[in-house]
């Protein structure tokens, strides 16, 4: 028989391919599953430990134990297109019984290289829009998964800076294009006061995302809103540091990036995604179909302060913001 790279020799088998995870299964042992996980961060990124770790413990909790009836394959390509490619293909041709996708950008590369598959996704952006699912009620297909958030959070995000910087008078926000982050402008702009102005700013790499907040804090009472992606989650800290240095608060949908040193956070909470993703992954393996669970929105929305980044900033948090927050970093 011709030497065929594996992938190539399922393509050619065509509609055959959906059997094969069965037979993975029988030539791995009786009771062994396998799941393929892809994150869009690095390895040694903190944030993302911390998410797998809850993925991992919320399985637990639902009676699988690794090394005994469950083999998880890691996937961490960061922010770059060859490797999530790469990657993608790996984990589909290990032919998992079920992925999980934990940002956009993984379940896109993902989609690309599988259609029969199970997989679930956290963290991404309006499904149903950019075509991963045909209704959040029912997906129909081969995934389902936690979108990212309602679009309406976006106007509390400029309430937030608003309310924290009276004298805001400028709104940067910047944002990773890959991850259709550019969905929330809309209700960003509806949100600003008479006179405000906004700009926008799609970076595709860390010079870009320098170049940006230069450019928003070159003038006086300026502001930032970061939006969630790979590539902003990747260099955080550049963010963080740079708006600092220009003054600039600074909001962002999630915890991690306040606790780098942000000023605000205010959305979901990713730890409960990441645990929840676990238990239709858990209902995947026991017989459930992704076409027939619903796409489900958070369930909870966090407000982070940091109040040491205000007094570096020189602001003074309302008290009756302070009293809103589910949390203040000192």
């Amino acid at each position: 028989m011709p030497d065929i790279k594996r992938r190539e020799f399922i393509t050619l088998l065509g509609g055959a391919v959906v059997a094969w995870p069965l037979a993975a299964r029988a030539q791995k042992g009786s009771d062994t599953r396998r799941i393929g996980v892809m994150i869009a961060l690095t390895e040694s990124d903190s944030e993302g430990q911390v998410r797998v770790q809850a993925f991992r413990q919320a399985l637990h909790q639902f009676g699988w134990v690794e090394g005994r009836d469950l083999h998880i394959d890691y996937r961490w390509p960061g922010g770059d297109a060859a490797r999530l490619r790469t990657s993608a293909v790996e984990l589909v041709e290990l032919l998992p019984d079920v992925i999980f996708a934990g940002t956009t950008t993984a379940l896109v590369a993902l989609q690309q290289e599988t259609s029969t598959l199970p997989i679930v996704f956290a963290q991404v952006a309006d499904p149903v829009a950019r075509g991963y699912v045909a209704s959040l009620a029912r997906p129909g297909g081969n995934i389902t998964g936690f979108a990212l958030q309602e679009y309406g959070t976006a106007a509390k995000w400029v309430e937030l800076l608003t309310e924290v910087a009276p004298r805001t008078a400028r709104i940067g926000v910047v944002y990773d294009p890959a991850n259709a982050a550019e969905t929330y402008l809309p209700d960003i702009e509806r949100a600003l006061s008479p006179g405000m102005q906004l700009a926008t700013y799609p970076a595709h790499s860390r010079s870009e995302l320098e170049h940006a907040i230069e450019r928003i804090g070159a003038e006086p009472n300026g502001a930032l809103i970061v939006l969630s992606g790979s590539l902003t989650a990747l260099h955080r800290d550049l963010i963080v540091i740079m708006a600092v240095k220009y003054r600039l608060p600074l909001v962002h949908p999630y915890r991690y990036f306040t606790a780098a040193g942000g000023l605000i956070s205010y959305g979901p909470d990713v730890i409960d995604q990441y645990r929840r993703a676990a238990s239709y992954v858990d209902r995947i393996l026991k017989g459930e179909k992704p076409a027939e669970l619903p796409v489900q929105l958070p369930a909870k929305y966090d407000l982070v302060i940091n109040l040491k980044t205000a007094k570096a900033l020189g602001l003074d948090v309302p008290p009756t913001l302070l009293a809103r927050a589910d949390e203040v970093i000192e």
